[in-house]
């Protein structure tokens, strides 16, 4: 399904070119505007700027704000620098009060204020009541468009007063009940308002368990409740327990796809935001910062190699074999690392079970390291002839494996505490340890019974 999808943006992108370079600027539009304001956004990011603002000048106007709301937010900030006040005005029009919101981060100051001048008593309310709380909290993802029942109405009052609305938001599961000062009771879940008998009462079929979440808790948090109940929707509280919102799927289903996308990226110490084909002065800077520290880390490696220089044009074999040993302690400690940070982040790791972790890693490091110290020590000794280099490199490949496992569990811990994101600078700060050890065990022993 996955692949069908590439494929079909792949084609309708290189339509869309040719139409563009044929001159066929109607079709094109008709073609662009036709696909769904995601589809737009994934098209949009995958052009150069040049084609990119061509084909954001094709983007029907109503389309406009529902594809900004999808593209990344350097993206997002480099086609906002293309409109005018007027543009940008159109493009808020109909947003939901949680999408305005994240909007408006990217805004500057001036257009902000227009935004809110143009907004009715209501609605400016509303947008002030997610805007006050940060981004990454349930209040900054709440919706505050919310349907509100009281509990000691008959279910048919209900169900006219719907109809006089009209229409209900999006997503909706359940009404939310409140006393007279909107303090949360709990929910009337559609299907037993279509299922129940009209005349009973809503306290009746009241469901007071139903979670509620804090506007304080954190979006991981969120997306957590949401994942182990299977919810849709759920209703956000502020400090005295009144209803101020509701947190939707679709707002959780972003947050979760972009944490995935910030832990993949930022072990590369990259940005999650980046565009792809953001300006190469701009890439470049970033990068740099990264490929400096790892530079530091690799001298470090080289310096504790050039410790035994002596011992290496004594003993050819140790510079062919030395990388091998660094290799797998790597690998085998970015193992225990990934899964460390996904369990941190999945909030599985408290100091109960820290310490079983930690046995079992080296349980496991223990015994991959014997298994595969064996089977180099047979690879060393048949290609070099030397039983001596096969049993040092079996010592120094199990070394490193048992301290791959003690890093891969410490390292992000240690940095969490710290306040250091296990994701960012986990995979260097191990792959400086399984090196140097690595290196260190394996030439320090070899200069040992070597020489």
């Amino acid at each position: 399904m996955a692949e069908e999808r590439e494929n079909k943006q792949g084609r309708v992108a290189e339509t869309v070119t040719d139409l563009l370079e044929g001159g066929t600027v109607p079709e094109a539009r008709r073609m662009l505007n036709a696909l769904h304001p995601a589809e737009i956004a994934n098209l949009l990011e995958s052009f150069p700027a040049p084609e990119r603002k061509l084909l954001w000048e094709l983007v029907d106007e109503q389309n406009g704000g529902d594809v900004l709301l999808q593209v990344n937010d350097e993206v997002r900030s480099g086609l906002i620098r293309e409109m005018d006040e007027r543009e940008v005005l159109a493009a808020t029009s109909g947003m939901d009060m949680d999408d305005l919101a994240d909007f408006m981060q990217d805004l500057p100051k001036t257009l902000t204020g227009e935004i809110l001048r143009s907004l009715d008593n209501q609605n400016r309310q509303r947008l002030e009541a997610v805007l006050a709380y940060p981004e990454d909290s349930a209040g900054g993802l709440m919706n505050t468009d919310t349907v509100t029942v009281r509990p000691d109405v008959s279910l048919d009052v209900v169900l006219r007063y719907l109809r006089m609305r009209g229409e209900m938001p999006e997503l909706t599961d359940h009404l939310f009940v409140v006393s007279r000062f909107d303090h949360f009771l709990g929910v009337l879940r559609v299907s037993d308002l279509l299922t129940r008998d009209p005349a009973g009462r809503v306290e009746d079929v009241l469901d007071t368990e139903a979670i509620a979440i804090p506007a304080e808790t954190s979006d991981r948090e969120v997306a957590k409740m949401f994942e182990d109940r299977d919810l849709i929707s759920a209703p956000v509280l502020d400090a005295r327990g009144r209803l101020i919102g509701r947190i939707t799927i679709d707002d959780v289903v972003d947050v979760i796809r972009e944490e995935a996308e910030r832990s993949i990226l930022s072990m590369a110490g990259l940005g999650e935001e980046e565009d792809l084909f953001a300006p190469i002065w701009s890439s470049t800077r970033r990068r740099a910062v990264w490929l400096g520290l790892n530079l530091l880390t690799a001298l470090l490696a080289a310096y504790v190699i050039g410790l035994f220089e002596a011992t290496i044009q004594q003993v050819v074999a140790l510079a062919v074999l030395m990388p091998v040993v660094a290799s797998m302690g790597g690998i085998a400690g970015t193992q225990t690392l990934a899964l460390v940070i996904r369990a941190l982040a999945l909030g599985q790791i408290a100091s109960r079970n820290t310490r079983a972790l930690l046995y079992k890693e080296l349980g496991i490091g223990v015994l991959n390291g014997l298994l595969w110290a064996g089977i180099l020590a047979g690879i060393a000794i048949l290609w070099f002839g030397r039983p001596a280099l096969g049993a040092i490199i079996a010592a120094a490949m199990t070394i490193n494996l048992i301290v791959a496992a003690l890093s891969g569990v410490g390292v992000p811990l240690i940095l969490k505490r710290f306040g250091v994101d296990p994701a960012l600078a986990g995979g260097v700060v191990l792959t400086t340890v399984t090196d140097v050890i690595g290196f260190m065990s394996f030439l320090g022993l070899a200069t040992f019974f070597l020489l």
